[in-house]
């Protein structure tokens, strides 16, 4: 592609910071460095025409982990590093919150729920654990994070009761990532959509990158691809497919909140009088350890059944949007914050927990620089 003068003067020429990916991460990450380094040129690439991977196809939960999911972690992680996880993301989502305000992603702290199948042994589990589990976060949040209701809205082949954690809310993912976006090009942040970064290669003050439309050097690179790193760096990051489809609207729909089914493999959720469903990975893992977009007759019946059968068992309801997007996941829960060479740095792995802690990865690499 031959680019003009005036293309390569204005847009690729002197560029101190290249950012892949213009995510939560990458777009988080510009504007701590634009902050640090008010004359810096900063370019950030992005290879879909919206932010590709989950950015912009996430379910838009504010949240830092079910109870089930806490219990589950600490098989295999201490106290202390289960604390420091949710207190990681809790911080994280403060963090968001004060970068953009709670309008600009239209925050609704409806509280979040986790729902138990009938005659699920996991859900004695949880009882049994739960005041267990509010002693370990009490210091973090002051009060008891999990406590019991009763099952108001009438959901289906559940137990009585289930887990509610006043904590928890949602936000439109579409305005929080709209709003990044004019916050980073407000501040001089370049932004260029539909561009692959092909590969990079290094020199002692600078690197040099290939795309799918123009090569170009900058000081330094950062990789915020998440789920696509492997396709750049080599470090262990595995990309997961997450299913998800949303109803027409649906007259006098009841149920507000962010709600987690069966170990946390569903999830559902209220917006603009309709239902977000997402989840089933658990169905067909090794097919969803793929980076290609799409949706799967087994996955998409089995959100269905669940509307039908558990959720919405009373309404009538219709199909309106179906899609999937990419979240990048690995061995261990923590995200790959690191300098990867002289002036190459990455923050990956961030394990589905982006709207959580992708503002707080993004100040971290930064901080890297």
């Amino acid at each position: 592609m031959n680019l003009s003068y005036w293309e390569i003067k204005s847009w690729l020429t002197n560029i101190d910071f290249t950012i892949v990916g213009g995510g939560i991460v990458g777009l988080n990450c510009a504007l701590q460095l634009k902050e640090r380094f008010p004359k810096s040129n900063i370019l950030v690439l992005e290879k879909g025409i919206f932010p590709q991977g989950a950015s912009t196809k996430n379910a838009g939960f504010a949240c830092f982990g079910s109870l089930s999911e806490i219990i589950d972690d600490l098989k295999t992680h201490s106290k202390e590093d289960v604390f420091k996880l949710v207190k990681k993301r809790v911080e994280g989502l403060k963090l968001l919150r004060s970068i953009l305000g709670d309008s600009n992603i239209d925050y609704q702290g409806h509280g979040g729920y986790e729902l138990f199948l009938d005659k699920d042994e996991l859900y004695d589990k949880c009882l049994s654990q739960r005041e267990q589990i509010n002693k370990l976060l009490k210091p973090l949040f002051k009060e008891s994070v999990f406590g019991l209701k009763d099952n108001s809205y009438h959901f289906k082949n559940i137990e009585e009761q289930c887990i509610f954690n006043q904590f928890e809310g949602q936000i439109d993912t579409g305005k929080m990532m709209e709003s990044l976006a004019n916050l980073a090009q407000s501040k001089g942040v370049k932004i260029i959509n539909n561009i692959r970064v092909l590969e990079y290669s290094e020199d002692n003050n600078s690197v040099k990158i290939r795309t799918n439309f123009f090569n170009f050097s900058s000081s330094k690179l950062l990789i915020a691809t998440n789920g696509f790193a492997s396709q750049l760096i080599s470090e262990q990051v595995k990309p997961a497919r997450a299913q998800v489809l949303v109803t027409k609207p649906i007259k006098n729909l009841h149920i507000k909140g962010t709600f987690h089914l069966d170990r946390g493999y569903y999830y559902f959720r209220n917006i603009d009088d309709r239902i977000l469903l997402g989840g089933g990975r658990n169905l067909a893992f090794n097919e969803e350890t793929t980076s290609e977009f799409g949706q799967t007759i087994l996955i998409q019946s089995k959100l269905e059944k669940l509307l039908k059968t558990t959720i919405l068992p009373d309404s009538d309801f219709e199909i309106e949007y179906r899609w999937s997007g990419i979240m990048g996941v690995g061995n261990k829960k923590e995200a790959i914050v690191k300098q990867l060479s002289n002036n190459v740095f990455c923050g990956v792995r961030l394990g589905g927990m982006g709207i959580a802690i992708g503002s707080l990865i993004g100040q971290e690499l930064a901080d890297l620089v």
